[in-house]
């Protein structure tokens, strides 16, 4: 017998021989213990594939915005001749973005408690026209993922930024491009700008990369298409953890709320996390083990392509 499935029963009858039913009633928290014990039993015993998957993009910093002289020209037309009249100026005016009508008919709260990317990724494809919100959608993407897993993408096996954007290729949505980026301001505007110019939703990954959010909107006190300095003061969220209470993070919000700046910097950790988890972030912060392109930054799904 394979000595990872020797040490695999030895767990299994430490299991039996301590009792399920502490473990099924959640005392002091057994329950969730023995999830993250069984998770990891399953990737021992059965581990994600070692293969090439999507490649992380790290951004670098914008640079900040500064002013610049207004360099004097030199005339390059006779006195006598009529000056080109000046472009007229951009007005700047607030906007508030969203690329769904109504955020409850494309929600789908998640199936399990480890299935955020997968409903994520339902919803998505829902926004799009290429999927539905129905619980047996969002199976079938969950029974696909030995298509997509990949080690580098996850080092838990099943699901990370990588295998969410090749399950939306899979069905008809490529084009969705993995960034990290080092400042929380970045991400948070480049998203902006893609769900403008793309009319497509972001997927973000909050609570130290151990969730999956969809960003369908923001509102800006500019254009952020037009205006390098656009103040973005939150963004509509699906969250597929709804209607769910987390022991760290608190209640989550119903589909399409409004997160302003303070609870998205609160979820997507921009210093470190809630009390009293503060020693740990910024940005994405993994126990099991290193992401060299994703460690410490803010990753997001960035559409790339129009929506047709």
């Amino acid at each position: 017998m394979p000595r990872r499935w020797l040490f695999a029963l030895l767990i299994l009858a430490f299991l039996f021989a301590t009792g399920f039913t502490v473990v099924r009633a959640n005392v002091l928290g057994m329950g969730e213990r023995f999830d993250r014990l069984a998770s990891r039993i399953e990737t021992f015993v059965d581990p994600p594939p070692d293969r090439s998957t999507l490649p992380t993009v790290v951004v670098t910093p914008a640079p900040s915005l500064t002013a610049s002289p207004t360099p004097t020209l030199a005339p390059t037309v006779r006195p006598s001749a009529s000056p080109t009249p000046s472009p007229t100026p951009l007005v700047r005016t607030a906007v508030d973005i969203t690329v769904v009508d109504d955020h409850d008919a494309v929600f789908t709260s998640q199936i399990t408690d480890k299935d955020c990317a997968v409903a994520a990724t339902q919803m998505v494809l829902t926004i799009l026209g290429l999927g539905n919100s129905s619980n047996a959608f969002q199976t079938e993407i969950h029974d696909r993922i030995g298509e997509w897993e990949s080690l580098d993408d996850s080092l838990n096996g099943g699901w990370g930024p990588a295998a969410v954007s090749l399950a939306l290729a899979a069905y008809g949505e490529p084009g969705y491009e993995i960034r990290a980026y080092s400042s929380y301001t970045d991400a948070l505007r480049d998203s902006a700008i893609a769900i403008s110019q793309m009319d497509k939703p972001v997927v973000m990954f909050p609570w130290w990369g151990a969730h999956t959010w969809v960003m369908t909107g923001f509102r800006a006190d500019a254009d952020p298409t037009l205006f390098a300095d656009a103040f973005i003061s939150g963004a509509y969220i699906l969250d597929p953890w709804y209607p769910r209470v987390s022991s760290i993070w608190g209640p989550s919000d119903g589909p399409g709320n409004f997160e302003n700046l303070a609870e998205l910097e609160r979820n997507w950790p921009v210093h470190g996390g809630p009390p009293p988890y503060e020693a740990i972030g910024p940005g994405w912060t993994r126990p099991e083990g290193a992401y060299p392109d994703r460690d410490g930054r803010f990753v997001v799904l960035i559409p790339t392509t129009p929506r047709s």
